[in-house]
């Protein structure tokens, strides 16, 4: 290897590593979920409050799995640049014309070479010519929305996240993602979670997301419906056992809200705040 060789190997390396460091800072942030939008009782009680401190915990834990979602695109596409890198100058054959789905793919290899070499600029760019070349094609938009979240460039991120689901709501994943920005931006995400439901399958972290996103808007008998439904495909989580516990409350069906949350005390799984909060609503209902 020459001199030019192993400074432009250096100069590689250095840029990835700071990429990951970016990406890994992505991961670590906290949601912005605020108490005062997810209480399921009467607003002024202590009750109440407590609860929305137990929700809105319950609903950042979701959120952080959103999170580690764009991350997981990202890391992704730069284990193909790394396995796959692309000659940037590759062109069809003289006379003979490209489709749209061609040059697309094209771009797209353009833009992992582009990312192994640390030129974020030069990436998102050919991200969007493959996209504009063939808007079906999904290894280019997830790979350009785990870029625009990482760069802090959310609005753009949603719209490309918009444009990917009405393609194709086929993708639960994507539809979580676009939620959960929803929601950081004083949204709800319930349409969106809703209108990807049918293709979400037996995924019981897409319905325990959809159920406190329900809860937040006070919705309790359907936020009942998807935690039945999470807890039945993983009956040891303590965290959904307890969402369920307090929208089951909501509804005055105390006896199966006590189950609730008895199961969610006997899953070993709570921070130290949310078993004095799963203890307390015992002693309550079982007064």
């Amino acid at each position: 290897m020459t001199r030019a060789e192993r400074r432009a190997e250096r100069k590689r390396l250095a840029a990835q590593r700071k990429e990951e460091k970016a990406a890994a800072r992505m991961t670590e942030k906290v949601p912005t979920v605020r108490a005062k939008d997810v209480a399921p009782m009467e607003p002024d009680s202590e009750e109440a409050r407590e609860a929305r401190r137990a929700m809105a915990q319950a609903l950042a834990a979701r959120g952080k799995s959103a999170k580690k979602t764009s991350a997981a695109l990202v890391a992704a596409a730069r284990a193909a640049a790394h396995d796959e890198p692309a000659p940037k100058s590759k062109r069809g054959a003289p006379g003979r014309q490209e489709t749209g789905a061609q040059r697309a793919e094209g771009e797209y290899r353009r833009a992992l070479a582009s990312l192994q070499e640390g030129r974020m600029i030069e990436t998102v760019a050919s991200l969007e010519q493959a996209l504009k070349y063939e808007p079906a094609h999904e290894a280019a938009r997830q790979t350009l929305v785990g870029l625009l979240i990482e760069a802090n460039r959310n609005d753009e991120a949603m719209r490309q996240l918009q444009l990917g689901l009405t393609l194709d709501p086929r993708q639960p994943a994507l539809a979580m993602l676009l939620a959960r920005l929803q929601i950081e931006r004083g949204g709800n995400g319930i349409d969106t979670l809703m209108r990807t439901l049918p293709y979400a399958g037996n995924d019981a972290d897409y319905r325990a997301f959809l159920a406190a996103a329900l809860a937040r808007q006070q919705r309790h008998r359907e936020a009942a419906e998807q935690y039945q439904q999470a807890v039945r495909a993983v009956p040891s989580n303590g965290v959904w056992w307890m969402g369920l516990g307090i929208s089951l409350q909501a509804e005055k069906r105390n006896g199966e809200a006590l189950d609730a949350f008895q199961r969610a005390r006997a899953s070993g799984g709570l921070s130290q705040e949310l078993q004095g909060f799963v203890e307390r609503r015992i002693q309550q209902l079982a007064r």
